[in-house]
């Protein structure tokens, strides 16, 4: 039966309150999703960081792939919302934050693959401030539903991570530009402001996500 049919097998009255009182998409949980999605990559990118295997290093492609998906579908479910119960400023800052953190992780193999890099260990220290970032994220989207005040604490523990990335990023600068091997000085360079754009991003979706506590508390 397609959804046609369905909708006039149901009664007038039904069909009416429907339009007038339209069901409201579950945006905590499509925020709880994608956050716990861009988690698993920021995890995928550690490992990629720890073990240069270049299949955990596709993987990380793969998930910008779902990324976009998840990001395209909760875009589309967004503007033909009726209503929402999150600011829709709020929604659309966080589902773009949230792919771009992504979008870098997968920006900082792909160069690295290009430009013949191996990890190192100050692509993994920074790596790993990430994913603690991207983790108290998705902790905090999981439990804004019913928590909104932890929820901000998890917002304020990712920020924290992102400010250690900033420190990570500026020792990993400092110790690169030593000796004359400029030529790998500025591929490494290259892949480290990546790590930091991403974490750029990861203290972009805790405000939204802050943004979103402060109107629900």
């Amino acid at each position: 039966m397609d959804n046609n049919q369905d909708e006039d097998n149901k009664p007038i009255f039904r069909r009416l309150y429907e339009r007038v009182f339209p069901t409201v998409a579950d945006f905590f949980g499509m925020l709880a999703e994608q956050s716990s999605n861009a988690a698993e990559t920021t995890r995928l990118l550690v490992e990629f960081m720890e073990t240069g295997d270049v299949t955990v290093a596709q993987r990380v492609r793969d998930d910008e792939h779902e990324a976009d998906r998840i990001k395209a579908a909760n875009l589309s479910v967004l503007s033909d919302a009726f209503s929402t119960p999150i600011d829709r400023e709020d929604l659309f800052r966080a589902i773009t934050t949230l792919d771009d953190i992504v979008n870098y992780c997968k920006s900082t193999v792909v160069e690295m693959d290009m430009l013949g890099l191996q990890p190192d260990k100050h692509s993994l220290e920074i790596a790993l401030h990430i994913r603690e970032g991207t983790e108290a994220l998705a902790k905090g989207f999981a439990r804004l539903a019913t928590d909104p005040a932890g929820a901000g604490v998890d917002a304020n523990a990712a920020r924290k991570a992102e400010r250690t990335v900033e420190k990570s990023y500026r020792r990993a600068i400092t110790a690169l530009f030593q000796g004359d091997d400029y030529l790998n000085m500025f591929k490494r360079r290259e892949t480290y402001r990546h790590l930091s754009n991403a974490a750029d991003r990861v203290a972009d979706a805790a405000r939204a996500l802050d943004n979103i506590v402060v109107k629900l508390c």
